[in-house]
């Protein structure tokens, strides 16, 4: 079942105005899960770091060990093909997907040149204003590169974020924070976080532990253009008790402030206003 409305799928090299079926029973992203997905935003006719995430996608699949079959350039200029047809205004999230098709070695390792290629196009609104979301603990952690793809973004990492947050929706929370191997904050279970404390920007340092996305990088780039400071490191589930203000950076939903982490609660505060206020100057000079 699909996630939005309005959906158009991109697939054997034209554009169909329907959520189509792309994959087959014995497809080796079926049943082996060999699959990888990038995640844009077309917002008010702007379609911010676009070209980033097409990027991304090739990097992912390379990770995957599926051979990517679209050059970014190429993927930019279908994906702003697919979106035209949008009315203006419309909020529509973009996802570019490969999967293996088949397998070498005893039907495990994927097949050089042997890939699936699909863009669906889906229209999914922006959060309301003034909407947060709160954060517990979760028993769940995220993996290392020795144990999954944690330098791509892999449709099999996605099982245990679901976890995660099943089990923060369970306790009554939106999100969950998530510890890494070592027990050291790396994210929520659905985007990457930032906190504030006195008045300076925390964000945890990529570890090879979580993606560091592409809009953490460009919150961190516009901060620190604008003089605020942003310091990586290594931080704790007592350092965000600690905090101000938190604040999490993704693709969906660009800034998204938390109001309560357990029984802490946080104010929406100016640098999580300005953060969110920084991105949009920014994303008008992307237009589609």
């Amino acid at each position: 079942m699909a996630t939005g409305s309005d959906i158009r799928t991109y697939f054997d090299g034209q554009w169909h105005d329907a959520d189509l079926a792309v994959m087959r029973a014995a497809d080796h992203g079926s049943w082996l899960g060999t699959t990888v997905f990038d995640g844009a935003r077309l917002v008010n006719g702007l379609v911010p770091d676009l070209e980033a995430h097409c990027a991304r996608i090739n990097r992912s699949a390379r990770a995957l060990m599926i051979t990517p079959t679209v050059s970014t350039e190429d993927m930019v200029a279908l994906i702003r093909e697919g979106l035209r047809a949008y009315a203006p205004g419309a909020a529509v999230y973009i996802r570019p997907m490969y999967w293996a098709i088949d397998g070498g070695d005893l039907g495990i390792v994927p097949r050089a040149d042997a890939t699936g290629f699909a863009v669906s196009l889906e229209a999914i609104p922006m959060a309301p204003e003034g909407a947060t979301t709160t954060l517990t603990t979760t028993r769940f952690r995220r993996p290392v590169i020795e144990d999954a793809v944690v330098d791509a973004k892999a449709g099999c990492l996605y099982p245990n974020n679901a976890r995660m947050l099943a089990e923060a929706r369970a306790k009554g929370f939106g999100n969950a924070l998530v510890a890494d191997a070592m027990g050291n904050v790396a994210e929520s279970a659905t985007a990457n976080v930032f906190m504030v404390k006195d008045g300076t920007i925390f964000t945890p340092i990529p570890n090879g532990t979580f993606l560091s996305g592409i809009t953490r990088a460009r919150h961190i780039a516009n901060l620190r253009a604008d003089g605020v400071e942003v310091i990586e490191k290594v931080l704790t589930f007592a350092d965000f008790h600690a905090a101000d203000e938190v604040f999490l950076s993704g693709n969906m939903m660009k800034v998204t402030p938390v109001s309560a982490f357990d029984n802490t609660t946080y104010a929406v505060g100016p640098v999580t206003r300005r953060t969110r206020d920084l991105y949009w100057d920014w994303a008008a000079g992307q237009p589609l």
